[in-house]
């Protein structure tokens, strides 16, 4: 299990020149597990904690390969070779406070695999890894309704999830700082490289090592096994996303809703209104904006009808959610609501000025799927703003 070679180096332990024998301790595996998945939630962090909305899918698919990668090692946990199982490494609070007390006392043995600290920190970093994308799961559902449990999560959910989600991804990156800090520490300690240890998989062999169960590894009943999960996985995952997701809007636009409202602006979808703004706007016609707008009644109580029934109380996307609470000011702009303003704040007027928007009203013009009132972010595309214009020379 542990095959030796000596490597022409001084030993760092006790300074004496010559061939030092190092052995294979991290398989091929693992290795490309802990980096791949250092990458991932990496992609993840930054797309999730710092990017706009848009990288939402990038955000998502790393959040993905994180959990495949997280299922692919429970797998190698069992059927690992010696250093790569839990029952090579996992010890109970006893041995995590003996080994504490040895760190105190200096006398704590070195492990050619992980130590009790470690192993808590892989079992720990393991755990949230999971956490994180279960709720990621949730809250992908509820607020954006997308992914496998769109069509039974509610909003609310998807919200508190949301919040948790976030405190899930700052205690995972407390870890990883703890982590990291925790490898330093004990390089220090063991002089000897750690970080390149996981990267070449060969550590040196020193007298009174505390090594891992030798164990064979059975790659083939690993894959066979992880190909099982990971296949019967997505094919649920395929098919509960296919599923119609809660509370969004499938009823077809009226067709004469479309040509009246498109004729002098975008014709919003019912749904970024509450039914009290809608009949305000019916109500007010001969007066919509300063324009008259007047329709035959027939045709006025049929768009009244139809917009009440598809108003922002009918679903539970994210826009009908944070749009019912209007500005009682201006009870009929969209614009207007804490929320536009607040989702829409870091763009720069330049953009709406352009001849590609031409006017914050224009939701069109960024979101591909502003007809259908769901505001996906992934559709998010931001026309570049309007150049400022040419300022031209004069020769006196």
């Amino acid at each position: 299990m542990y095959r030796a070679t000596a490597d022409q180096h001084e030993d760092p332990r006790s300074g004496i020149g010559g061939p030092a024998r190092t052995v294979n301790v991290w398989d091929p595996f693992v290795r490309l597990f802990h980096w791949t998945l250092v990458a991932a939630v990496t992609v993840a962090a930054v797309t999730g904690l710092l990017a706009d909305a848009p990288w939402v899918d990038v955000h998502v698919w790393a959040g993905t390969v994180m959990a495949g990668l997280v299922a692919a090692r429970l797998v190698w946990g069992f059927l690992g070779p010696g250093p790569a199982r839990f029952a090579g490494f996992v010890v109970g609070p006893r041995a995590v406070l003996a080994h504490l007390r040895e760190l105190r006392d200096g006398t704590a043995g070195r492990h050619l695999g992980h130590n009790p600290l470690g192993a808590l920190m892989v079992l720990a970093l393991l755990a949230a890894a999971v956490a994180l994308a279960v709720t990621g799961v949730v809250a992908y559902g509820g607020v954006l309704k997308a992914g496998p449990l769109a069509f039974a999560t509610t909003y609310a959910d998807g919200r508190a999830m949301l919040e948790v989600h976030e405190l899930l991804a700052y205690f995972l990156l407390a870890l990883i700082a703890l982590h990291v800090a925790g490898v330093a520490v004990e390089s220090r300690r063991s002089r000897e490289n750690l970080a390149r240890a996981m990267v070449t998989g060969r550590k040196p062999a020193r007298p009174g090592d505390h090594l891992p169960a030798a164990r064979p590894a059975r790659p083939v009943a690993a894959a066979v096994m992880a190909l099982a999960v990971l296949g019967i996985a997505a094919a649920g995952i395929g098919a509960l996303a296919a599923r119609p997701p809660l509370g969004v809007p499938t009823a077809a636009v009226d067709p004469v809703y479309a040509e009246e409202c498109a004729a002098c602006h975008v014709a919003y979808h019912p749904s970024l209104l509450p039914r009290t703004s809608w009949n305000a706007l019916f109500d007010g016609l001969d007066d919509h904006f300063g324009e008259d707008a007047s329709l035959a009644p027939a045709t006025t109580e049929r768009l009244r009808a139809w917009v009440l029934a598809n108003a922002a109380e009918a679903y539970d996307t994210k826009a009908a959610n944070r749009l019912r609470t209007v500005d009682p000011s201006a009870p009929s702009r969209i614009t207007a609501t804490r929320f536009w303003k607040r989702t829409h704040a870091d763009i720069p007027d330049a953009v709406f000025a352009g001849p590609a928007v031409a006017s914050k009203g224009n939701c069109e013009a960024c979101h591909a799927d502003a007809r259908t009132g769901r505001f996906y972010p992934g559709n998010i595309r931001i026309p570049a703003p309007a150049s400022p214009p040419a300022v031209m020379e004069t020769r006196q």
